[in-house]
């Protein structure tokens, strides 16, 4: 049996590595918002971080949010996005912390998949 950390490495080495065969500017977008998202949330909280991904990002960022969302056991970035605005404070701060906990795995791979850091994809 796995730990969940285990489970979310590996669903996030699966899916930065898909990256890769992407074109370069694409995946170095997507490694840098891996990077930024957690700051973006611990700033602004898990709802507005979301939302200003969705609303304001590229589409490699976008990407991020769908396998993010598949990550932490969600169908899609809509259903994740709903439920960081609807749900009550408990379970925000508990999907905050699966958030936060996912997105150390991708920012780990697209440093050392990607070779991407927090500068790269302006």
């Amino acid at each position: 049996m796995q730990t969940r950390d285990q489970k979310y490495a590996a669903d996030a080495f699966t899916k930065v590595s898909k990256m890769k065969g992407k074109e370069r500017e694409y995946y170095e977008n997507y490694g840098s918002m891996a990077h930024k998202l957690p700051v973006l949330i611990r700033t602004a909280g898990l709802a507005q971080g979301l939302a200003f991904v969705e609303a304001r990002g590229k589409e490699a960022h976008k990407q991020l949010l769908v396998d993010l969302s598949a990550t932490i056991g969600y169908n899609s970035k809509t259903e994740l996005l709903s439920q960081s605005r609807q749900t009550d404070l408990s379970e925000y701060i508990y999907l905050t912390k699966q958030v936060l906990d996912a997105l150390l795995w991708y920012k780990r791979f697209a440093q050392s998949v990607l070779d991407v850091d927090a500068s790269m994809g302006e």
